[in-house]
């Protein structure tokens, strides 16, 4: 059992610190393309990527796909990818991608409370500790942005919809978590790679119409290399790779794991928005970001106590 669940923490690390640089890839992209185009345009990436490597398995899961698995899919379609997408890729153009990088690190504090209150997974005194530091954490980077540079609405904007990427994500985890009970009590759950591939697809379709309204054929031809290799990494990495990790990672462990390793995601964030895109920090900052990962710390420590 501590085989399995170190295997599930294992990918975790993966899935989170790979999502932690979507913010980056946004950052590249997100004044040149629309939100959904960017959206459409990376998912097909990871398909193409994914079709041919589960092809022969996702015509065998086809044939035994339930009502209750579909609407499984649909949910974490929308929330997972397309909300979660939406919201970070329309929160970055806002504000920066360090502060919307970190305010995803309430993703730990919102999936933990949702565990106890959904799941009933028990929550002692180091979790509670653990999202009180993780809202603290959120609160003094959002009282940041009225102590250097002023707060204005745009700035305001950009960071409730990061946090709102946060509650998607959080929404998502527990789904899924849900998703790999009842299949459990019904079956084996779906194989990660065709799982990962049917809720690619399904947030595809969610992203295709709005997309078709940006006027996706001309923005597109007028990006360059870097914007392209952005969405080629949104697509293979944070989409392909990454939830290949998430969906092997949560059929191991339960939902507090979860909730303690996506505190990777704003850490990856915060440390390459600062080397990569040169943005300003200070102690204000780094303090809140210390806060997030004290936070994710503390609720991971619940972990020695769940089952796999």
């Amino acid at each position: 059992m501590k085989s399995v669940q170190l295997q599930g923490k294992l990918f975790f690390v993966g899935a989170f610190s790979l999502a932690g640089t979507s913010v980056i890839a946004a950052r590249v992209i997100s004044d040149r393309l629309g939100v959904f185009t960017i959206a459409s345009v990376s998912l097909f990436f990871a398909l193409m990527l994914l079709v041919p490597i589960c092809l022969n398995r996702l015509r065998n899961a086809l044939r035994i796909l339930t009502p209750r698995t579909i609407g499984a899919v649909l949910t974490q379609a929308l929330f997972g990818m397309f909300l979660f997408r939406c919201l970070l890729l329309n929160g970055v153009s806002r504000t920066s991608a360090l502060e919307a990088g970190v305010l995803t690190g309430a993703t730990p504090a919102i999936t933990a409370f949702l565990a106890w209150a959904l799941l009933r997974e028990k929550v002692g005194g180091k979790a509670l500790t653990g999202m009180a530091a993780t809202v603290a954490g959120v609160l003094l980077v959002q009282g940041l942005s009225g102590i250097v540079g002023g707060l204005n609405a745009a700035h305001l904007v950009g960071n409730l919809l990061a946090l709102g990427a946060a509650a998607s994500e959080s929404i998502f985890n527990i789904t899924c978590r849900l998703s790999v009970l009842q299949k459990e009590a019904d079956g084996a759950p779906l194989d990660p790679l065709v799982q990962t591939t049917l809720v690619t697809f399904a947030a595809l379709l969610f992203c295709a119409v709005p997309a078709a309204f940006e006027r996706p054929v001309t923005r597109l031809a007028s990006i360059g290399a870097a914007e392209w290799l952005a969405l080629l990494w949104y697509g293979f990495f944070v989409t392909a790779l990454a939830y290949i990790c998430w969906y092997s990672g949560i059929k191991r462990c339960g939902a507090f794991t979860a909730a303690a390793f996506s505190g990777l995601m704003p850490l990856t964030s915060m440390l390459l928005s600062a080397i990569l895109l040169r943005e300003n920090t200070d102690l204000v900052q780094w303090l809140g970001g210390g806060l997030v990962i004290a936070g994710m710390m503390l609720i991971g420590s619940k972990t020695r106590e769940e089952p796999a």
